[in-house]
């Protein structure tokens, strides 16, 4: 039994309510992978402080409740949840043990994977790729939920300065400072995949230059509705 089905100790973390409020984001986020990957070979995870609310493994992604996340350390070990957790702990406790982003979204979308198997990087040839980098970078192939493929993953994304990778032979990671920006994230990816793709069927797509992609980026500081100047 665990500490949270006991009822009596805290949850992990510096603020329960905190990592309850993660818990439910993974419960209201995770049929989004639905629609991005296919069967249940998806996760998502969400940081709170040094605990991790990730989805359970190999179970639908609408037939869990917030009781059933589990949550993990930052070292691996279960601490919550009434379900065992995701094959890919390892990656993204090693994700969040260098970058610490908020949380964390793994697909096998068709159009990444493809671009996975292929052994390709995304290069940046529409300027929406801005949201998680100036390139995906491609991780070496390691088998999954090891140690291996997390330390790839995160010696890729740090080389390229980029907030996703695409998993050789595997798919896709992506992270951001809270799950929806991740999983929004993780559709443009796949949708720029399905561009460069179909692209690349017709010819050489353009890439943008970094000077182009520098000017994006400045832009990209102030997208959005802004507060008013006070």
């Amino acid at each position: 039994m665990t500490r949270d089905d006991a009822g009596g100790d805290p949850e992990p973390g510096a603020n329960p309510d905190l990592l309850r409020e993660a818990r439910d984001a993974v419960v209201e986020y995770a049929p989004a992978l639905a629609d991005l990957t296919p069967g249940r070979t998806g996760n998502l995870s969400v940081r709170d402080g040094d605990a991790v609310a990730v989805t359970p493994t190999g179970v639908p992604y609408d037939s869990f409740d917030a009781g059933d996340v589990p949550v993990v350390s930052l070292d691996g070990e279960r601490l919550a949840g009434r379900m065992a957790p995701s094959s890919e702990v390892p990656m993204h406790t090693g994700i969040y043990g260098h970058d610490r982003p908020g949380a964390i979204v793994h697909t096998h979308s068709p159009w990444a994977t493809t671009m996975a198997t292929l052994g390709r990087k995304l290069p940046p040839v529409h300027y929406m790729i801005a949201a998680v980098g100036r390139e995906v970078p491609l991780a070496d192939y390691a088998p999954y939920g090891t140690e291996e493929l997390a330390a790839n993953v995160v010696a890729a994304m740090a080389e390229a300065d980029s907030d996703a990778a695409i998993l050789a032979n595997h798919g896709l990671v992506v992270t951001g400072p809270d799950v929806e920006t991740a999983v929004e994230n993780t559709r443009h990816v796949e949708d720029i995949c399905r561009l460069y793709l179909r692209a690349s069927a017709v010819g050489e797509p353009h890439v943008l230059t970094d000077e182009q992609m520098a000017t994006v980026e400045e832009r990209f500081e102030s997208y959005g509705q802004q507060p008013d100047a006070e």
